[in-house]
């Protein structure tokens, strides 16, 4: 069997190896984000490097084995669930970085590619969810340490995770897909069971559409929304100020792409630093300097992208 598992580049997007400077700036560029940044930092190091929270009870909790206990026991499992252009499918690419540099370990990202789910053909799907989840184990098994912190760590993304783990409580599900969620499971348990230094982060813009028993083994589910005034604040300031706008111009902007012409919703992430700001330099390259109330009225005509709706 384990001759005829598919090869790693089939199952895999091209890997990165943490801390990278790279991406270490594309992880700055999230600004607005910083406490889920931090959250997220933390459970992950607590999943790949358990010495390390070790360490710290010893320092500060000297004999609280029972409380160390219920957090690495914890499935290493993280699920990050929002809206289109919330930020989350970049933050899960780019923060194994901060965690590298938090544990002073290498840590790689395996991210899954979309030709896990096959092409139809009965027990592919599963098959191929097996043998990312063994490479993964296989990976991890060699960076753990017996005796203390981990060598190294590897996480496990699993972007647009709904189409591959949706719930088997759905009468319209296909027995096959049935058998990708259980084969989904048990790759997770496998992981969790040994304390390997492994996780495994899912993105999804449908959580509700995740089985109950993938969202019930999750550490964390952590929530991102749209960025409110401040959060559109932090990522709009420094690019407009350094361009001559005034804190009033700004606000204006920072205003402009909140909640307006009857919607409930202002603009995501990606509506920000893909749309708005390139649209600024768009309309005035290449003769021309971007002029700020041109770019106020460019605000204006903008809407930001319709949020996703679960069917």
């Amino acid at each position: 069997m384990e001759n005829s598992k598919p090869p790693f580049a089939e199952l895999f997007e091209p890997t990165i190896t943490y801390p990278d400077p790279e991406i270490r700036n594309r992880l700055g560029l999230l600004v607005g984000l910083d406490d889920t940044k931090e959250t997220i930092k933390k459970i992950l190091s607590l999943l790949v490097n358990p010495n390390g929270v070790k360490l710290w009870a010893d320092k500060h909790h000297k004999g609280a084995d029972q409380i160390l206990n219920f957090v690495t026991r914890r499935p290493p499992l993280i699920v990050l669930a929002g809206d289109v252009g919330s930020g989350k499918s970049e933050l899960a690419y780019t923060i194994g970085d901060a965690v590298a540099r938090q544990e002073n370990i290498n840590v790689e990202l395996f991210p899954l590619s979309l030709a896990t789910r096959g092409n139809g053909r009965v027990g592919q799907m599963t098959e191929l969810i097996s043998a990312a989840f063994c490479y993964t184990l296989d990976r991890a098994k060699k960076l753990k340490n017996e005796t203390g912190k981990s060598r190294g760590a590897v996480i496990l993304l699993v972007d647009e995770a709904d189409a591959l783990a949706q719930s088997r409580e759905n009468d319209q599900m296909h027995h096959e897909d049935k058998a990708g969620v259980n084969a989904f499971i048990r790759g997770i348990d496998s992981l969790g069971n040994g304390k390997f230094p492994a996780a495994v982060i899912m993105c999804t813009n449908r959580p509700n559409s995740l089985d109950p028993a993938i969202r019930r083994r999750a550490a964390e589910i952590v929530y991102f929304k749209r960025p409110n005034d401040e959060a559109r604040h932090s990522v709009l300031d420094e690019p407009l100020a350094e361009l001559g706008f005034t804190e009033k111009q700004i606000a204006e902007i920072v205003k402009l792409t909140g909640p307006r012409h009857g919607l409930q919703y202002g603009f995501t992430f990606s509506d920000l630093v893909q749309r708005l700001l390139p649209a600024f330099v768009l309309d005035a390259y290449p003769d021309n300097a971007i002029d700020s109330q041109r770019a106020i009225a460019i605000t204006k005509s903008m809407l930001p992208t319709p949020p996703f709706k679960e069917a």
